[in-house]
């Protein structure tokens, strides 16, 4: 009997196929196999599971619901539209999924401090929220760029008690914040666990991230089947890393349902206006795994561009490259533009503001429900756009119905 996808991938050296692995200096090799060894104990620790559990119902919130958006569904005349609510999860966003499960894992082990960076500021804000929770310290590395457009979020983290660290080289958003919390990390492993914020990164990480996100999966699954009946046609989200596409795939990669990861096609096709990666990138190793990246013509990570400052990541998660390269999945691209016009859309219609991160897999669902009568679409609505309406607002106005 074949066993289910989920117990098959990563391999033992966390391998999704010919993508992942760990390719870090020796130092951090030994605290991600210390990581590697714990998370494989308490994985199996039924006290832990239970814990989790518990987090997870009376701190979290969780399940979040499933939203049949009604409005869309009539506006848009084909499919019919719903929505995982990942806004409704605590803090925000589905980033604090996987960091209540890595502060857990942290307190375990016996580390004393959370280091991490962030994008969006989603990653920063849960991670905090965890450290709170646990009684650790927290440091979040953010790129300067990111600390001004993403400044609610900063201010929340720095409520949280966090200390939030400047990134100011290079184009001072996320892969810049990676290299610093990293370069952090290289200084202090003895007391401290790095919580990497998506399904990237070296071994165990892209397994772990996923396994805290599948939860998105386990319930949407049940919850569809409970509404409708039956199993939706596609399931769509927005992919950067891709944490919160991954939690979600999760819960139908043995089904007959099409996955669709969406990337941010930014301002157009060329090298440094978008970070599709998927779709324009080729293999290459970056922060410690082995992906599909975007390259610039001495083939280091390229300058990448998205309105989302969680979407605007030079590589995926590998098990994102592993799925696409068998064809389980299929990516689509979305623009700066339509993006936020879906941004408006959700707001408007169904008095819910999404996430820009979010508003891309919003809008690639809308652009191909018309022509599906009869199907049904999942979107996972990963955060809400508390964080992002001074940004918006300042830069696209208030835009008429």
């Amino acid at each position: 009997m074949q066993l289910p996808y989920l117990k098959q991938f990563p391999d033992e050296k966390g391998y999704f196929g010919k993508f992942g692995g760990s390719f870090v200096p020796e130092p951090i090799m030994k605290a991600m196999e210390e990581i590697d060894v714990a998370y494989n104990l308490i994985a199996q620790n039924s006290d832990f599971i239970a814990e989790l559990r518990k987090i997870r119902k009376h701190f979290q919130g969780r399940p979040t619901p499933i939203y049949f958006a009604h409005n869309l569904t009539k506006q848009y005349g084909g499919a019919g539209i719903y929505l995982k609510r990942e806004d409704l999860n605590h803090t925000g966003a589905h980033k604090l999924n996987h960091c209540m499960g890595e502060g857990l894992l942290a307190k375990f082990m016996g580390k004393k401090k959370l280091i991490a960076e962030t994008g969006a500021g989603q990653h920063g804000v849960a991670l905090a929220t965890a450290a709170a929770y646990f009684g650790l310290e927290c440091e979040i590395h953010m790129g300067e760029v990111d600390i001004a457009k993403e400044y609610p979020n900063v201010l929340r983290m720095k409520i949280l008690g966090a200390k939030i660290v400047s990134v100011s080289s290079g184009a001072k958003t996320l892969k810049e914040a990676v290299d610093s919390a990293f370069e952090a990390y290289l200084q202090d492993t003895e007391r401290s666990m790095y919580a990497i914020g998506s399904v990237v990164g070296p071994h165990p990480f892209p397994k772990m991230v996923r396994d805290f996100q599948a939860i998105i999966g386990i319930e949407s699954r049940e919850q569809f089947l409970e509404m409708t009946g039956e199993l939706p046609d596609f399931v769509v989200a927005c992919v950067g890393g891709g944490s919160n596409a991954m939690g979600i795939f999760s819960g139908f990669i043995d089904d007959p349902v099409e996955l669709v990861g969406v990337e941010p096609l930014g301002r157009g096709t060329k090298l440094g206006d978008h970070a599709a990666s998927l779709t324009y990138g080729t293999k290459g190793v970056m922060h410690g795994f082995d992906s599909i990246m975007l390259k610039d013509e001495n083939g280091d990570p390229a300058a990448v561009y998205s309105v989302a400052s969680g979407l605007d990541y030079p590589s995926v998660g590998p098990e994102h490259a592993y799925l696409y390269s068998i064809q389980r999945t299929k990516v689509a691209t979305v623009s700066d533009t339509e993006a936020i016009d879906a941004f408006y859309e959700l707001s408007r219609k169904e008095g819910i503001i999404p996430a820009i991160e979010s508003s891309h897999a919003l809008a690639h669902a809308l652009k191909i429900a018309p022509d599906l009568k009869g199907k049904k679409i999942l979107v996972n609505l990963s955060g809400r756009g508390d964080k992002d309406i001074d940004f918006v607002v300042e830069k696209y106005g208030y835009k008429e119905n």
